[in-house]
């Protein structure tokens, strides 16, 4: 059996753009959670700009028709080296505080899914993990930290890979 990784993505919708006073708590701590996650056990790689004003983190990538919407993305060694991460780490303090940048999102914001070891996903898959979770609820697929499906190789053996664009950020 192939090894496998787990990758996240959540989204938000910001209340303001990020050099208003109103995104100054969350823009602050950006380099700090950024630095906690990369040292964390099971991290593997997360979603960065490489050039341009949000360098070393992803929040000036804006796949999304509304340009308030942010992305985040990572892969981790297992979900519960994530589940550790977002719940039990200075990471948590941000969650409490998202509804002060954040709006309240009624749809699916965020998604797990397994990956082969050494695939770094794009945003397109990310954003169809995403849809594909909305759709149809936790599958295979695309899942959540509630509902976790073990990565099954007959599952995974179909999925064309080379099908999802890489992440020009990669």
């Amino acid at each position: 059996m192939e090894s496998y990784h787990v990758a996240q993505v959540n989204i938000g919708k910001i209340r303001a753009e990020l050099d208003d006073p109103i995104m100054a708590g969350f823009v602050g701590r950006l380099d700090e959670i950024n630095a906690l996650a990369e040292g964390s056990p099971g991290f593997v790689w997360r979603l960065k700009e490489e050039q341009g004003k949000g360098q070393g983190n992803a929040t000036y990538l804006r796949p999304f028709s509304d340009e308030r919407m942010l992305l985040n993305m990572s892969v981790w060694k297992s979900v519960e080296e994530l589940q550790h991460y977002v719940y039990h780490t200075a990471h948590v303090e941000l969650l409490r505080e998202r509804h002060a940048w954040f709006e309240k999102f009624a749809g699916s914001y965020t998604t797990l899914w397994w990956v082969p070891e050494g695939h770094l996903p794009g945003i397109d898959e990310a954003i169809k993990r995403l849809e594909h979770l909305e759709a149809h609820g936790p599958t295979q697929f695309a899942f959540t930290f509630k509902q976790v499906f073990e990565p099954e190789e007959a599952f995974q053996s179909k999925i064309d890979w080379r099908a999802f664009r890489p992440c020009a950020a990669n």
